[in-house]
């Protein structure tokens, strides 16, 4: 058993419906069980700025899975969700990223672990904080340190 981190974001058609929604249905994921889930967060969007601020959270989960077959699981919870990909960085639904995969380091083509862009992302590296405040890259780099590096002035935690 693995465990792994997945980041949720959506912007899209009552984006805390779909957060909320998506963990729910990530604990019903077959071969994984879900052990925590973070407060929900606002966040103004990664690149285009003619869009609405994105819902986000994190999730733990264990797996038996290989990372490509949790990866083909995800990428379906997506698409139950209408995910359309029209423009990088654009308006989505759903949005679930393998965020880390236990200690491994993955690069192929669908899949690159742990995710290139989360050190420089408060609304991920808060969430996983408050589940795993010790946590560390595979490389041993603290993601507390991390976040304490990475501007969070436009990160609201929705939740008390």
């Amino acid at each position: 058993m693995v465990n792994v981190y997945v980041g949720l974001g959506s912007n899209l058609d009552n984006p805390r419906a779909h957060v909320t929604r998506a963990i729910q249905e990530l604990s019903q994921l077959a071969h994984c069980e879900l052990l925590l889930s973070s407060k929900l967060y606002s966040s103004k969007p990664v690149g285009p700025q003619d869009q609405d601020d994105f819902v986000n959270a994190v999730v733990l989960l264990i797996t038996e899975l290989e990372a490509h077959d949790l990866l083909d699981q995800l990428q379906a919870l997506e698409q139950q969700h209408q995910r359309v990909r029209e423009r990088h960085w654009g308006p989505r639904t759903l949005d679930l990223d393998m965020l880390l995969f236990g200690e491994q380091c993955i690069s192929s083509s669908r899949l690159s672990v742990p995710h290139p862009e989360m050190k420089n992302r408060a609304f991920v590296l808060a969430p996983l904080v408050e589940l795993s405040p010790e946590l560390t890259m595979p490389d041993g780099t603290s993601l507390q340190q991390l976040l304490n590096q990475c501007p969070i002035d436009d990160l609201t935690c929705l939740e008390p």
